[in-house]
């Protein structure tokens, strides 16, 4: 059975609020555990009114309380618009309540627009200290050395994976060196993927942490009954992404009849380059397209996006995925 895993981006619909995305996102949580999903990840996103976790942590630990055994984290937290001693203490602590069940999946680029940065104190340039800051990081999890005068508290010593995010071969280069997992987000990046997988396995360096690369692949994968109602749902992803290209970026929308009457055909064409790795209908194209995903790549473990308007239509899209994926080849899972 391929290792499957789910981010979910927490969106808030239409008349709607943020609390119940949460308290979505926390249910499918629960449902994804008994589906056999690995992992259950959100992102960090900011001055996003239609996305509900930018506090990541506080999001995590609302899910994770709601689940018993998956995994839990971040996919991911923006490391440049943070101190790494915070972040080591906000996820020591979710390590503390939820042992051996905590992720930490690490992103470059700050994921958010100037004005933003300024608003969270601070600059592009924080990302040039990137490798530096995951080093301080991983440093506040490891056993309190003697004459340590900063700690993290209570990070030391607790049980965190950490995972390198990339959509370039930056974070494919710098996850081999430090013999981390790697996991790209082909979901709204596809175009680099073949490269930076290629490029970590070659490069990667055995370490504490793991011995060989483990690569993950972000994908959109809708599902439903039929072919045509499944590309029905997927307008709902296809109007946010047009959203974003105009710089208005808002609620997730209800699905509709005509796409074509929503987008202009450029907007069309970059919607499509953008989500041109989804996978969208019945169990039986799904089944066929995480197959042919799978023996294209050799990814270790699917990261799957299903950004469904309706929370029961998103359930049942996320089961016939868990059903599909049965058939996919078997790989090997990730702590």
């Amino acid at each position: 059975m391929a290792a499957l895993s789910i981010l979910d981006l927490v969106r808030i619909t239409e008349g709607s609020d943020a609390r119940t995305a949460l308290d979505n996102a926390r249910d499918l949580a629960a449902h994804a555990e008994r589906w056999g999903y690995r992992r259950f990840w959100v992102a960090e996103h900011h001055n996003m009114p239609g996305i509900a976790s930018a506090a990541t942590s506080v999001a995590i630990a609302h899910i994770a309380a709601g689940s018993r055994t998956i995994r839990v984290g971040a996919g991911g937290i923006m490391l440049p618009n943070h101190s790494p001693i915070v972040i080591a203490e906000h996820f020591g602590t979710l390590a503390r309540l939820f042992p051996g069940r905590i992720d930490l999946g690490l992103g470059r680029a700050p994921g958010t627009d100037q004005a933003t940065l300024r608003a969270l104190r601070r600059t592009y340039d924080a990302a040039e200290h990137f490798p530096q800051d995951v080093l301080e990081l991983q440093a506040f999890f490891a056993p309190v050395q003697p004459g340590q005068r900063v700690q993290a508290v209570p990070a030391a010593g607790t049980d965190v994976a950490f995972w390198i995010l990339g959509s370039s071969t930056f974070g494919a280069q710098l996850a081999a060196a430090f013999g981390l997992p790697y996991a790209f987000a082909s979901h709204f990046a596809p175009e680099a993927l073949l490269e930076a997988l290629r490029v970590y396995r070659r490069q990667f360096t055995p370490s504490a942490t793991l011995a060989q690369p483990y690569a993950m692949v972000g994908v959109n994968i809708i599902a439903a009954d039929t072919d045509r109602e499944a590309m029905r749902l997927a307008t709902t992803q296809q109007m946010s992404a047009t959203n974003l290209l105009r710089g208005t970026p808002g609620f997730s929308r209800a699905p509709i009849d005509d796409i074509e009457a929503y987008w202009s055909p450029m907007e069309r064409a970059q919607v499509r380059q953008k989500l041109a790795r989804s996978i969208v209908g019945s169990p039986e194209t799904v089944r066929a397209g995480i197959d042919a995903l799978i023996a294209e790549t050799a990814a270790d473990e699917l990261m799957i996006v299903s950004d469904v308007y309706d929370h029961a239509a998103r359930l049942r899209s996320f089961a016939l995925i868990a059903e599909a994926g049965r058939g996919a080849p078997a790989v090997a899972l990730a702590r």
